[in-house]
């Protein structure tokens, strides 16, 4: 998990509106604390959290300070799409 965080510096910062993720039964998604767990531990600050649709979506803090608005797949926690400030 820690090598999708490292590669958030590495994405440009670039407008999108929302996120395309798998579908997954509920049954099958981890739980929301498990991903604002990890993404503490990480560095990140958590100013918002949210499900879009089929993706968890957060808008926060990387630990370099920068503002982050990253979607997750609800299954695997996968980042699906990522906007970092330069």
């Amino acid at each position: 998990m820690k090598i999708l965080f490292v590669l958030l510096g590495l994405l440009p910062l670039s407008a999108f509106a929302g996120a395309a993720c798998d579908a997954h039964p509920k049954s099958e998604w981890v739980p929301e604390n498990k991903l604002k767990q990890t993404l503490v531990e990480e560095g990140y600050t958590i100013k918002k959290f949210k499900v879009d649709g089929n993706c968890y979506e957060i808008y926060g803090r990387n630990k370099e300070g920068k503002k982050v608005e990253i979607y997750f797949d609800t299954k695997t926690l996968a980042i699906v799409k990522a906007e970092v400030e330069r």
